[in-house]
């Protein structure tokens, strides 16, 4: 059999070329896998900070009345603004800071209603009870 090889040229290139062929798709194949599978790592965008401040509570107890009062205003302002937003066309990043930016004008208004007195006394209903009941034996 190696003789007819050897006596047939025209058989020994057709195999060359189809030898060649099969190993540049195999390198090409494998050159795909290689790039399918590589990952590359980006850095992602800030989200720009939006223009709301929010004040520590060492502010808020330091700001006058009238100056609290504006802030709230402020703050109402800011909220019906945000609620009027669509939300559906924002991406996570800035989801989560208008989130943030909820959260610390929560806590800049419970510190608000904290400076100004507010906050009020809790008593629960067994407190009430044992209340009248040493009323009651006092008056009594």
């Amino acid at each position: 059999m190696q003789t007819i090889w050897l006596m047939k040229p025209c058989i020994v290139s057709k195999l060359t070329k189809l030898y060649k062929t099969m190993k540049i798709n195999l390198y090409l194949f494998v050159a795909a896998l290689m790039l399918m599978f590589v990952t590359t790592t980006t850095k992602a965008a800030t989200v720009a900070p939006s223009a709301w401040k929010s004040y520590s509570k060492e502010e808020v107890q330091a700001m006058t009345l009238d100056q609290q009062k504006e802030r709230v205003v402020e703050i109402k302002a800011r909220i019906a603004e945000i609620k009027a937003m669509d939300k559906s066309t924002l991406n996570s990043d800035e989801k989560k800071e208008l989130r943030s930016e909820l959260k610390s004008m929560r806590v800049e208004a419970k510190s608000m209603n904290a400076a100004a007195g507010g906050g009020g006394i809790y008593l629960s209903v067994g407190a009430i009870i044992i209340i009248i009941l040493i009323l009651i034996l006092l008056l009594h």
